[in-house]
């Protein structure tokens, strides 16, 4: 099964009716897509209340990436609101199992920052990742090329075969050490595409702090990229009971669209959305 969706919410003005409040914007994106990524878990792991209500007002078979606190991938290692490393994965694992609770957690995103390179202490820290989260689905994100040298490649992919983990293919600018190939190749029975766009110099030049996530995802996929990126989806699914597909491109907003366009290449009808708002003027959007 392929699954189509894109990297948070509350950002795809094509997607809300004119009259969508923030709080209902969940609803009107699950009228359209049947997955989503928490993206805002990587800032602050989520309390129940806030899950408990994302389950609530979502499909029955709606699914939900997780993305792993900060704190869990080295992102950020001072400072953390958490006074040992067990009580920071304890309260991402409530989070998570909130979520497996109402039968709608994907899998767990777990992306390494460009920084985490292939070495041994590494790899011995993604096997504490898996321990810590034994019973969760993760999905394993690298964003450095060494994981997929010439010499390392396989040894990587077994490595996430022999652990269970699931293995995150990405679509992104190839800019040097710092940016992963597009390596479509499944480790285990799901598998997740991530889709960022092709803007290299946005990947390259980000700006300052505040502008860094829309100059980098500013993208947009023309239709022979999209037929690419359909035939690389095709291939996944000849390797993966379910394959997830996240566009991560949406600060022109061109996610959803190049979402739609892909749903239409690769003749995917989406069952149990939910019901589209109707606009007084223009009929259904």
């Amino acid at each position: 099964m392929i699954t189509i969706g894109l990297t948070g919410w509350g950002d795809h003005p094509t997607l809300y009716s004119d009259v969508t409040s923030a709080r209902d914007k969940l609803f009107d994106y699950s009228g359209h897509f049947p997955i989503v990524e928490v993206d805002t878990s990587f800032y602050a792991i989520p309390n129940n209340s806030h899950v408990e209500k994302w389950c609530s007002e979502t499909p029955h078979n709606f699914q939900f990436v997780l993305k792993a606190y900060q704190g869990m991938t080295g992102h950020q290692r001072d400072d953390l609101p958490y006074e040992t490393r067990n009580d920071m994965f304890n309260a991402f694992i409530e989070c998570a199992q909130c979520f497996q609770k109402h039968g709608k957690l994907a899998v767990v995103l777990v992306q390494f920052p460009p920084w985490f390179d292939c070495t041994a202490k590494n790899v011995q820290y993604m096997r504490y990742v898996k321990q810590q989260l034994v019973h969760l689905p993760i999905a394993v994100e690298f964003r450095n090329q060494t994981w997929y040298a010439k010499d390392m490649k396989h040894k990587t992919l077994q490595f996430l075969r022999e652990n269970e983990l699931i293995h995150t293919v990405c679509d992104e600018p190839q800019a040097g050490a710092g940016s992963a190939p597009l390596v479509p190749v499944a480790t285990a029975d799901k598998a997740l595409l991530r889709i960022h766009g092709r803007n290299i110099h946005g990947w390259r030049n980000a700006g300052n702090a505040q502008n860094w996530r829309k100059v980098r995802f500013l993208y947009d996929y023309n239709e022979e990229e999209l037929q690419g990126l359909a035939a690389h989806i095709r291939a996944l699914q000849q390797q993966a009971k379910d394959v997830y597909v996240l566009f991560n491109n949406n600060s022109g907003g061109h996610a959803a669209l190049n979402a739609k366009r892909l749903q239409e290449l690769l003749s995917i009808e989406f069952e149990g959305l939910a019901p589209k708002q109707m606009n007084m003027f223009e009929g259904e959007f």
